[in-house]
C-alpha cells in the first residue's frame, strides 16, 4: 500500500471561529471515524495560520535566513492534512473527495515517494 498527503487548503484570511460550523465539525468528525475504522488514516492535523509560520532559507554563502511568516506569498495555504495508506491514487481521491466535502475546502492529494 501506498502514502498519500491529502492537504486542506484555506484563503489567507480564513478564520475557524467563522467558518467552522457544528455541522462542519461533524462531518471532519465523521470522515476521521470512518477513516480509523477502515484502517487507512496514519496521521492527522490541523495547522495554525500561515501567519504563525517561521520560514528557514539556507543562502548560497552558507548563512542561514529565518523570517517570519510562510515561505511562499500566495492568497491560500495549507490548513491541515491527512496521511494516508491506500491501495492506489483511486482511493485516495476518493478520500480527498469526501475531504473536500467535510471540510468545504480545496483539497490537493499527493502520494509520498
Amino acid at each position: 500500500m501506498a502514502q498519500y498527503l491529502v492537504a486542506i487548503h484555506h484563503p489567507d484570511d480564513y478564520d475557524p471561529c467563522i467558518a467552522e460550523d457544528e455541522a462542519m465539525s461533524r462531518d471532519i468528525d465523521a470522515l476521521n471515524d470512518e477513516m480509523v475504522a477502515v484502517g487507512v488514516r496514519i496521521f492527522v492535523g490541523g495547522l495554525h495560520p500561515a501567519s504563525c509560520a517561521t520560514s528557514l532559507l539556507a543562502l548560497p554563502d552558507g548563512e542561514l535566513c529565518i523570517s517570519r511568516g510562510p515561505y511562499l506569498e500566495t492568497r491560500e495555504h495549507m490548513g491541515g492534512f491527512w496521511v494516508l495508506e491506500a491501495a492506489d491514487m483511486d482511493e485516495a481521491l476518493a478520500w480527498g473527495c469526501k475531504a473536500a466535502l467535510a471540510c468545504r475546502a480545496p483539497v490537493e492529494v499527493r502520494p509520498f515517494f
